[in-house]
């Protein structure tokens, strides 16, 4: 049965008006006529009773051109395809049904590909790139060496002073620049158990243009992505270990429950972070206005892992703070006790009913040695005090069962506001233990933090400092496998804390080296003054081996006399093919003498189309073959950093 729009082709092939010179179809001749409503097509159509039935409406007796549904049909692939299109439509991979995979959309939330690996590259900022799975169905030999250790180049140590080569890591800090999931596997050797905390600030599939990343995955993929990414990270991470992820709403509670069954019984806690302030946001009438984050926080082991609970700046008095002691290094018997407010105004020399919020804070933090709180007891204490018939309003000294010292006064127990205070850049300050809710860590004016300007998905460096000092002491080493512009190792070199960072994208690489060169120098954004920054330390950046590319390069500058021989190369190496393409058919006589027909430059467009366009990187096993031209320094260096 010829359908319509085997016949509308039919009928365009053997008309010259819309054919060149040497009798090849212009499609985009087509398209035009459609869009000027020309005379030519017009007449075409409607002479054809199926085709006007099909592409016009009768309305108030007029015939009206359907140009939605004409377009539909032109812009379909069945619709005139040329020989190039129809030569890569052979070698595409095809489901049992005969339909092609590259046109397969389906959105599955059913996690179909949790088994599969999914590489996902991408070294150009807004650069789409499709989702790659690889499984031993699809490229078994590929799966086989795609994790396997790879070479590391380019090898430079940056330290005050300047940069130089070296052949030997010695466990410097170190950025890696290639596909995160390639750079996990491959630390494995050296780093399996030694890293104490990860944090990564993640691809949130947003479908956001705003995100310089291929952030449009589906749930499915997604996860797969998070899964392959998790698995290994686990096995990095020491007994002790964290790892805290950076996420919004849109995959938060999908990447729960995957982490859930990763890391069994280690979820530690969802903080959310608030990263954004109320203005200046586009209002959505249908729901509340987003100006949050989370993190969520798991341990490779409840037994092992410990948390420092950190502090919140308070911006007012401790309003249960409010007992004064004139007398506080004297006998607890001989305090003379008095309320912060009337001690307040007598040093301030005013009414205490006149005394500002602003002035009782500040005589809080003043005078927090002697001041007070009384906190409620246990329910066994009042009953001891009952027992004991002990006066409420004088101080009685209790020991625990454990031998703590406690005082107790008005039916509870003495607490003083000293243990609140603490200092920022020099500067004291009353705290609290901060909760589940981060409101306090500003996002306002860290675009330029480090000497590094980025328009969205920046992180302050406060909230680095405040994980770094909860879940880590100095000189436990730090792994961010998604380290953008690097705010993860500057914040821990100033903590004296050791980093791995892992990016691929070209521009946040380039600019992760610049922002810790400037640390080392003395860079006094961020947390600096904080933690008294005054530069040094070093760091190593290096590279994945590439080999792909080396390839398209050949492509690119290869001439008609060796472009088959190219050709001939790539087809006879499954390795270097994307996993879509067919290679049974790719290898048939007919198709290698069709290839052959085509121009210079539509042979060098398919054959960078079949390559694999994640990048292909040198194995360890592979160091040593002469095809690869690996440098000596670069051997050197690669078998210092897996031990060999």
């Amino acid at each position: 049965m010829i359908t319509l729009i085997d016949k509308l082709n039919n009928k365009i092939k053997e008309d010259d008006f819309f054919l060149d010179e040497n009798s090849n179809i212009l499609k985009e001749k087509v398209k035009t006529s459609v869009i000027n409503l020309d005379d030519h097509l017009m007449s075409i159509l409607l002479n054809d009773e199926e085709f006007k039935t099909a592409f016009f409406i009768e309305k108030n007796g007029i015939l009206v051109f359907d140009k939605v549904k004409f377009s539909w049909i032109i812009n379909n692939n069945k619709f005139l395809p040329d020989s190039y299109t129809s030569y890569k439509n052979k070698i595409g991979l095809t489901d049992l049904d005969g339909d092609f995979l590259k046109n397969k959309n389906d959105v599955v939330l059913s996690f179909p590909y949790k088994d599969c690996v999914l590489e996902f590259d991408s070294t150009k900022e807004n650069e789409d790139r499709e989702e790659v799975f690889l499984n031993e169905t699809l490229s078994k030999d590929y799966i086989d060496t795609l994790l396997s250790p790879k070479v590391l180049e380019k090898a430079l140590l940056h330290e005050k002073g300047g940069n130089k080569t070296i052949d030997r890591y010695d466990d410097e800090n170190l950025i890696i620049k290639g596909n995160n999931l390639i750079s996990l596997y491959s630390l494995l050797t050296r780093f399996e158990g030694r890293i104490k905390c990860m944090y990564w600030d993640i691809l949130y599939n947003t479908n956001s243009d705003k995100v310089p990343y291929n952030d449009k995955f589906k749930h499915s993929s997604w996860l797969t992505m998070m899964k392959n990414r998790l698995e290994i990270a686990k096995k990095l991470l020491s007994k002790d270990g964290v790892i805290v992820i950076q996420l919004d709403y849109n995959e938060q509670a999908y990447l729960k429950v995957l982490m859930d069954e990763i890391f069994q019984d280690g979820y530690v806690s969802l903080i959310t972070v608030k990263t954004s302030s109320e203005s200046g946001v586009k209002v959505n009438a249908n729901k509340p206005i987003k100006t949050s984050e989370y993190l969520l926080i798991y341990c490779k082991d409840k037994d092992n892992f410990t948390y420092k609970h950190p502090r919140v700046i308070l911006d007012t008095y401790e309003k249960n703070y409010l007992n004064y002691v004139e007398n506080v290094d004297s006998s607890y018997d001989d305090w003379i006790i008095t309320s912060v407010r009337e001690k307040a105004s007598q040093v301030l020399k005013c009414h205490k009913n006149k005394l500002t919020a602003e002035q009782i804070l500040q005589f809080q933090i003043d005078n927090a040695d002697n001041i007070f709180s009384v906190r409620d007891i246990s329910s066994s204490l009042k009953k001891m005090i009952v027992e004991n018939d002990i006066d409420k309003n004088k101080i009685y000294l209790h020991f625990t069962s454990t031998g703590k010292k406690t005082l107790l006064y008005k039916n509870g127990e003495i607490v003083f506001l000293k243990n609140k205070v603490i200092e920022e850049n020099g500067v004291k300050h009353l705290s609290k233990l901060a909760s589940d809710i981060w409101t306090d860590i500003s996002w306002d004016g860290i675009a330029n933090e480090g000497g590094i300007v980025l328009k969205n998905g920046k992180k302050p460096e406060k909230l680095l400092l405040r994980l770094l000092e909860s879940l880590t002491v100095e000189n436990d080493l730090v792994l961010d496998a998604y380290f953008g512009t690097g705010t993860t190792g500057a914040v821990a070199m100033k903590m004296n804390r050791k980093f791995i960072g892992l990016e691929q994208l070209d521009s946040h690489y380039e600019k992760s080296i610049i922002r810790l060169e400037e640390v080392i120098n003395g860079d006094t954004t961020g947390v600096s003054k904080e933690v008294s920054w005054n530069g040094g330390g070093s760091f190593v950046s290096c590279e994945l081996s590439k080999y792909n590319e080396n390839i398209i390069n050949q492509i690119i500058e290869s001439s008609n006399e060796n472009i088959m021989h190219l050709y001939e190369e790539i087809i006879n190496s499954s390795f270097l093919l994307n996993y879509k393409v067919d290679l049974v058919s790719v290898k048939e006589i007919k198709n290698v003498e069709e290839f052959n027909l085509f121009s210079l430059e539509e042979k060098k467009k398919i054959l960078i189309d079949v390559l694999d366009k994640n990048i292909l990187y040198v194995n360890l096993s592979e160091i040593d073959d002469e095809s690869k031209e690996v440098t000596e320094v670069d051997k050197n260096f690669t078998r210092s950093f897996y031990g060999e």
